[in-house]
C-alpha cells in the first residue's frame, strides 16, 4: 500500500505565498512523475504542475508564480507565490508509483485546502 500525505494548505491573503509538501511512503519500489492537481468548488480537477525525469510542466494559469520541486525520490513541493483568489481550491498530490510487487499504480493524497481571500 502507498500513502501520499499533503500539508501546508492555509488561508492566505491575495499576493501572499504558501508552500505545499507531499510525502510518499509505503510499499514503494520507485516513483516516476509526481504532480499537483487542484479542484475548486463546482469545477473539474485540473493539473497545476508535474515533475519527472522528463522535465517540469505547469498550467498556464500558474506559470511564473508557482514552482514545483522534488528534494528526493518521494517528496514533492509546490511553492506558490503571488496568490490570487482564483487559486482557491483543494490541492491534491499525485504520483505514478511502481510498488514493491512491480505493479504500476496511480496514488493520490487526501488533499489540502488553499483559500486565498482578504
Amino acid at each position: 500500500q502507498v500513502q501520499l500525505v499533503e500539508s501546508g494548505g492555509a488561508l492566505v491573503q491575495p499576493g501572499g505565498s504558501l508552500r505545499l509538501s507531499c510525502a510518499a511512503s509505503g510499499s514503494i519500489f520507485s516513483i516516476d512523475a509526481m504532480d499537483w492537481y487542484r479542484q475548486a468548488p463546482g469545477k473539474e480537477r485540473e493539473l497545476v504542475a508535474s515533475i519527472s525525469n522528463r522535465g517540469i510542466t505547469y498550467a498556464d494559469s500558474v506559470k511564473g508564480r508557482f514552482t514545483i520541486s522534488r528534494d528526493n525520490a518521494n517528496t514533492v513541493y509546490l511553492q506558490m507565490n503571488s496568490l490570487k483568489p482564483e487559486d482557491t481550491a483543494v490541492y491534491y498530490c499525485g504520483a505514478d508509483v511502481t510498488n514493491t510487487a512491480r505493479s504500476r499504480i496511480r496514488s493520490w493524497g487526501q488533499g489540502t485546502q488553499v483559500t486565498v481571500s482578504s
